[in-house]
């Protein structure tokens, strides 16, 4: 008799376990089929599949099960991502419950930590593809940290390293006060917040004159190498070859010209920072700036920052450099506005640019022979519209940041000697 209601675990766990036993997902390398192959985008080990997921992996077993069908010898390459800034809080936090940090137990003991976790957590990912009745070679399956997968980061990083596509640099990058590491465009989220534009007197020098610019980061002015006005603003261009007098820091600093600053936004006069903002970083390289951090890892102020301010939390001290301006007479006003402000998508803190050394891939030397091969019509988009997105991210794309300071990951197999070379 059959049951009124299909019961879809029963049968589907049924037939998920003869297909598994019978082989039926298995590819052979020696096989003299003609081979297809799909390498699975691996999933965060930390996380849970979602709607994106579900779409991709089942996109994708429909041709692993289509080619299987034709005759193929396929193999669909399961596996997990290590991911490294979550899997890091996830066991930090597990710490914290018995009052540990990582500092505590020191790196090597981290990680072992890290291992126990993954296995005791690390299996609800591949669960739930089993679950979706997903057709991966399981017995193939990679885990991103393994050491096989250790030993193919460190080859291909050396290679691209001698093919001059990895290079070191020092650039701005988005550092996370709280995780105390660079983290990716992707990881950080733009959120609209209120905030505030002030507004400050620059002495210029030999003179009685002022330059008022406005900003919504006062404590980055301890950093400042110059004032930039736009060369079509017949407001300042009597101001040509001058410079003004940093308040507070008493250093003198030049005006300078540049398409950058915009009439229109603020006073038309733009404080550049180029140590603390992507943007003054190009200007800063356009007009040979010198580069001035005045922050440290944990987004404190340094020593660069003037001995009164050294060691204060940003925040505290943008509220005492406010203070100062108003005891200087250098305060003009303040204006309540809306704008958006970049935080890691994970630690939830506002993101700071910070200046140092990483490492950096040459994604525009490496997008190249890809924009030709859709140029020359080897590669089609369908529908053919979107070549116009593809072409407009691959001609500006910027060097990718690759590194990261966590402790878990892959380790830059680089080394310097005493002459740091």
């Amino acid at each position: 008799m059959m049951d009124k209601r299909f019961d879809s675990k029963s049968i589907e766990i049924k037939w998920y376990e003869k297909w598994l036993k019978s082989g039926a997902f298995a590819s052979n390398s020696s096989s003299p089929k003609k081979p297809y192959v799909i390498m699975m985008p691996p999933p965060n080990v930390t996380g849970s599949l979602h709607i994106g997921h579900a779409l991709t992996f089942t996109i994708q077993d429909i041709l692993i099960r289509f080619h299987r069908m034709q005759g193929f010898d396929v193999l669909w390459q399961p596996g997990t991502d290590h991911a490294g800034i979550a899997t890091q809080m996830v066991v930090e936090r597990e710490l914290a419950k018995s009052d540990i940090t990582r500092h505590h137990l020191g790196r090597e003991q981290f990680i072992k930590k890290v291992w126990e976790w993954k296995e005791q957590s690390g299996d609800r990912i591949t669960n739930q593809l089993r679950a979706m009745g997903a057709s991966p070679d399981w017995e193939k399956e990679r885990f991103t940290m393994d050491e096989g997968l250790s030993k193919a980061v460190n080859y291909v990083f050396v290679k691209l390293y001698k093919d001059g596509l990895i290079y070191r640099d020092k650039r701005l990058v988005n550092w996370d006060p709280k995780l105390l590491t660079a983290i990716s465009d992707l990881e950080v989220e733009q959120r609209e917040m209120n905030g505030h534009f002030w507004f400050f007197k620059y002495p210029i020098q030999n003179s009685d004159e002022f330059l008022t610019i406005a900003t919504t980061r006062p404590e980055t002015m301890l950093g400042d190498t110059a004032v930039a006005v736009n060369p079509n603003d017949e407001r300042y261009k009597h101001l040509h070859g001058k410079k003004v007098l940093l308040p507070i820091v008493n250093r003198v600093i030049p005006i300078i010209f540049d398409d950058y600053s915009d009439p229109t936004k603020g006073t038309g006069a733009v404080k550049i920072t180029p140590a603390h903002d992507f943007n003054d970083f190009e200007v800063g390289k356009r007009h040979k700036l010198n580069i001035i951090n005045i922050l440290n890892a944990d987004a404190t102020i340094n020593e660069n920052g003037t001995k009164e301010f050294e060691g204060l939390d940003r925040f505290e001290a943008r509220k005492k450099i406010i203070n100062k301006l108003k005891e200087l007479n250098l305060f003009v006003k303040e204006e309540s506005i809306i704008h958006t402000v970049p935080h890691g998508d994970r630690s939830n803190v506002v993101v700071e640019p910070w200046l140092m050394d990483q490492w950096y891939v040459d994604a525009k030397k490496m997008a190249v022979p890809a924009i030709r091969a859709v140029e020359e019509g080897r590669t089609n988009f369908i529908p053919r519209n979107w070549d116009k997105t593809y072409f407009e991210w691959m001609r500006n794309i910027q060097p990718w940041c690759v590194s990261r300071q966590l402790w878990l990951g892959h380790r830059i197999p680089a080394w310097f000697g005493p002459d740091n070379k």
